[in-house]
């Protein structure tokens, strides 16, 4: 016998969906999101229940989620063959939110609509998603084990009440029926409801099923005239169903049954990138906090790499059920390169952008996936290079397949991404050592960009206390500085620099597995064991000889140097500028200044090479003046500097080759 009774709303649930109809959701779509992990997760309790009773099933074994749709009727059906629901559980569970703690749920309500539309995924709130796009719901159900008579009819338009009737169902499970608003009718497309299906429900290991479809022509207009035309054509169902996702998702399967272009076209459906990625690390971590990591590292870098601004991050999901795009949180700013997917089964389903910063599970799963990329580049960069060398006996090294795979990866990533990588010096302590032996240069000895710390250390001169480096714009003037020339000389080799973030990212790198890094140009330089004393002796000797002459150039230009002082790294060059041990390069405030940032004022020292024809022109010179400020401009440009009057300069070269 049939009975129809009307009851009210919880009145948290009424102030709720005041507030989903009245459009608080940005994010629209999440509605069939959240609708088909129910659908899903009544099928679990389903499954869960049959372990100690097999006759739940009845008839259907096959646990599956249907999605229908009727333009005519402007209605869009979810349907489950899961646990169901008996007329007391679906007033209990419709009309009231007791279990979800809805009081915390409206007081995390915030007013930002993109903040607010994370937490509709909390246990129970989930179903009022559909009246985002609807007008009135029905919902249809039969719990496994009840009669076909004992089925529930649930009817609301989100208003303040709803009706509830017993109905005859012979299917086992529920069917939610959308009713839908003019402004949501494009969930009346078949396209668009496997597009939304595709990004956020393709985890569901459950098969989700659609009708198929195909395009049928138009009636003849006259039914005699084949030339006559036709009525418009249009799709049209089949009455065949098929499943629509891939029913378990790719980082839950076990990493045997996948093969790399499963892995490479999954790459490409999360990064719309054209390439395949340069590789990918697929995990299961277990213990305090429990996740899921498929992490890519791509080919080549996109166009805004360097638009600090622009949200990054990976996938997140929470329990498999799709949570956001770009969690940030979830990776530092230096790897916002790294494209992939993380499945937590510790963060709460509601979790928003602000509980992220807070969370010590978000913190554990940062740490780890940072240590996970990290550890990707350590073995593309051990790979990178393999000199296949035959020992005592002839025998030649083998290399396996995998390993020559990699090899010339971590050069290629080096030329994309290394510029980025270096960030991480001043915003990652922790990982600090790891990072500076990941870092790649150009030196006095290979123009590529190959030499790490550790091959430069292994190769350093008997008596070499430093690793020498020099910062610049391009690699010609790094090469061609006449900083070097006492390091060519002696056969030293000297890193070249050329990231405009290098003079930034060595403030936080001081030392290399013990050893100082030394700037050739700055301070006095200092070669220790390799200057031998006859050196040493006749630099002091020619300093003190030629003190007048440094006084004069001193007060001619007090007004650009600091200090003139003897130099004892010049060989060929009359001059160069170098900055004391602690102040800003001259190459660092340059940079500053062309981004319009303010750099504080510092005067460099010019050192001058005694030996030189045109120094020791200097002395009794008519042209003292002139010849000083030639001398100071000339290093300024060495260093891909400009005189701060060029016209000024020009002028005083003009007036000497006269």
């Amino acid at each position: 016998m049939s009975t129809k009774q009307t009851l009210s709303f919880q009145a948290e649930v009424a102030q709720l969906l005041h507030l989903v109809t009245h459009s608080l959701y940005s994010n629209q779509e999440i509605f069939l999101r959240e609708l088909i992990s129910n659908a899903s997760d009544a099928c679990d309790k389903l499954r869960f229940e049959g372990l100690n009773n097999s006759a739940l099933f009845e008839d259907a074994p096959n646990l599956e989620v249907r999605v229908s749709f009727d333009k005519a009727a402007k209605t869009l059906t979810i349907t489950d063959n899961g646990i169901g629901m008996s007329q007391h559980e679906a007033i209990d569970h419709l009309g009231t939110i007791a279990k979800s703690g809805t009081k915390d749920f409206m007081g995390k309500l915030s007013g930002d609509q993109k903040a607010d539309a994370q937490l509709i995924g909390q246990f129970g709130v989930g179903f009022y998603s559909g009246f985002i796009v609807a007008d009135k719901i029905t919902v249809e159900s039969r719990r496994a084990g009840l009669k076909a008579e004992e089925g529930v009819r649930w009817i609301s338009g989100g208003t303040g009440d709803f009706e509830v009737e017993t109905i005859t169902r012979a299917q086992r499970g529920t069917s939610i029926i959308l009713h839908l608003r003019d402004d949501a009718e494009e969930y009346l497309n078949a396209w668009k409801l496997k597009q939304v299906i595709a990004k956020y429900s393709d985890h569901i290991s459950l098969p989700i099923l659609m009708e198929k479809e195909e395009w049928k022509d138009g009636e003849l207009i006259n039914p005699n005239d084949e030339n006559g035309g036709r009525q418009p054509g249009g799709m049209v169902k089949t009455g065949e169903w098929e499943t629509i996702n891939k029913a378990s998702a790719l980082r839950t399967r076990p990493k045997k049954d996948i093969t790399e272009e499963q892995y490479a076209e999954f790459y490409k459906t999360i990064s719309h990138d054209h390439e395949a990625p340069l590789t990918w690390a697929h995990n299961r971590v277990e213990g305090n906090t429990e996740y899921t990591q498929l992490l890519y590292i791509p080919a080549k870098a996109p166009f805004d790499l360097w638009n600090r601004d622009k949200k990054a991050g990976v996938k997140l999901y929470v329990k498999r059920v799709f949570i956001m795009d770009d969690a940030e949180a979830l990776m530092p700013t230096y790897l916002r390169f790294v494209k992939g997917v993380i499945d937590s089964a510790d963060l709460p389903l509601n979790v928003s952008r602000e509980l992220l910063q807070e969370s010590r599970d978000v913190r554990a799963i940062r740490e780890g996936s940072t240590k996970r990329v990290l550890s990707m580049l350590e073995d593309l960069a051990k790979h990178d290079k393999h000199d296949t060398a035959a020992n005592a006996d002839g025998v030649t090294d083998v290399v396996d397949a995998d390993d020559k795979a990699k090899e010339g990866k971590y050069t290629a990533f080096y030329s994309e991404f290394g510029a980025v990588l270096k960030e991480g010096l001043g915003e990652d302590f922790g990982n600090r050592e790891r990072l500076a032996k990941l870092l790649r240069f150009a030196s006095t000895t290979s123009d590529a960009v190959t030499v790490g710390f550790a091959d430069y250390k292994a190769r350093m001169k008997e008596g070499q206390e430093a690793i020498y480096y020099i910062t610049a714009d391009t690699l010609a003037a790094a090469k061609n500085s006449p900083q070097l020339e006492v390091f060519k000389k002696k056969g030293i080799e000297v890193l070249l620099m050329t990231d405009r973030v290098d003079e930034w990212a060595l403030n936080y790198l001081h030392e290399f597995d013990g050893t100082p890094l030394q700037s050739v140009a700055k301070g006095a330089v200092d070669l220790g064991k390799l200057q031998d004393e006859a050196e040493k002796k006749a630099a002091e000797e020619a300093a003190e000889a030629f003190k007048p002459v440094l006084a004069k150039l001193k007060e001619a230009l007090k007004d650009k140097a600091e200090d003139v002082r003897v130099t004892t790294r010049l060989v060929d060059s009359p001059a160069c500028l170098v900055v004391q041990d602690d102040g800003m390069s001259t190459q660092l405030a340059r940079m500053l200044k062309q981004a319009g940032q303010q750099a504080p004022e510092s005067k460099p020292v010019l050192e001058v090479n005694a030996e030189h024809a045109l120094v020791k022109k200097l002395d009794g010179s008519v042209h003292f003046h002139d010849l000083a400020h030639i001398l100071f401009d000339q290093a300024l440009l060495a260093e891909g500097g400009l005189p701060e009057d060029p016209a000024a300069y020009v002028k005083r070269v003009n007036a000497l080759l006269a």
